[in-house]
């Protein structure tokens, strides 16, 4: 990728810049709050399309490109407020690829707005990336702060607001998975994260397995037509989520409460290890079941499971 210098007369532009050549004087009418070789973070909508600040809407229309993670979908938020600006694509699969030339811009003189899907940038998408690099090579970096899912489920969930902890999303399968739960179980603080529709129920199993039956608010499609926020526990979320759901979804949690939790967490394991022995499983392979679900020492389990068989040995 070349990229021209802000003086040259020539052109080669792969990815949507304006370029000397080809900027027209409306170009140059800069909204006098975008400073050049400047990276702007930019938090747009969750939802409603409403909550854009008027100094996000003063960046975009100064900048001399966006750069979006889903350019559909950044492409109607501009469209709706008549802003015409070059789109560039960056998301987690070409985020690599496109940081050098993104960099270049920037130390050419140029200004650059960084948008997510939704909300602000940089919390959960590869955004992060991007500003490191920019800060790394001395740019100037800004935020034009706003919507975030995060905030606003914490605010409308009713648990405590201070401590949080930001989790992002739970990994999808495998050791992690279990290693993310357990790892995260003994937080005093309130706990956020954020879950795709087709995994909500199996995150809300998960947390019950590992963390006990806390209290909970599921936040759905936030700040929409449809807002929905679920408050109860974690076993009654189970039960109101049942079927087809959709939506995006922020989830806050209660953190760990010391001793009454690990009273609630043995009575969970418990209770599985009395329902896999009563289903017809082995002492043995119920207990080692159990001790690999809620990562406990497999001797205490298996003499608990003994003593729930009545003290038959296997």
């Amino acid at each position: 990728m070349w990229w021209p210098s802000p003086g040259s007369g020539r052109c080669r532009n792969l990815i949507g810049f304006p370029t000397p050549s080809t900027r027209s004087a409306a170009d140059d009418r800069r909204s006098p709050i975008v400073l050049q070789g400047t990276l702007y973070i930019v938090a747009t909508p969750i939802g409603n399309l409403g909550d854009i600040t008027l100094r996000a809407l003063e960046t975009l229309k100064g900048v001399d490109a966006i750069v979006a993670e889903d350019t559909r979908r950044t492409r109607k938020l501009l469209t709706h407020y008549d802003i015409h600006k070059p789109l560039v694509s960056y998301h987690e699969h070409n985020a690599r690829k496109r940081e050098p030339e993104l960099i270049a811009r920037l130390q050419s003189g140029r200004s650059l707005a960084l948008v997510t899907d939704a909300g602000t940038p940089g919390i959960s998408d590869p955004g992060e990336h991007l500003v490191r690099k920019a800060i790394e090579a001395g740019l100037s970096v800004a935020v034009v702060p706003g919507p975030s899912a995060v905030t606003a489920a914490l605010v409308i969930s009713g648990l405590p607001p201070q401590p949080f902890a930001f989790l992002g999303f739970a990994p999808v399968k495998g050791r992690a998975r279990s290693d993310f739960f357990a790892g995260v179980a003994g937080l005093p603080m309130t706990l956020v994260l954020y879950e795709a529709p087709q995994r909500l129920l199996r995150s809300l199993e998960d947390m019950y397995r590992h963390w006990g039956n806390r209290r909970i608010a599921v936040a759905r499609e936030l700040t929409k037509r449809f807002e929905e926020v679920y408050r109860g526990d974690i076993r009654g979320a189970l039960e109101h989520f049942q079927g087809e759901v959709r939506g995006e979804f922020t989830l806050v949690i209660d953190g760990y409460r010391g001793e009454a939790e690990a009273v609630r967490s043995l009575e969970l394991w418990r209770e599985e290890l009395r329902r896999l022995l009563e289903s017809g499983m082995s002492i043995r392979e119920a207990a080692a079941h159990t001790a690999k679900t809620f990562r406990l020492p497999k001797n205490a389990v298996y003499r608990a499971a003994l003593e729930l068989a009545g003290g038959v040995k296997e």
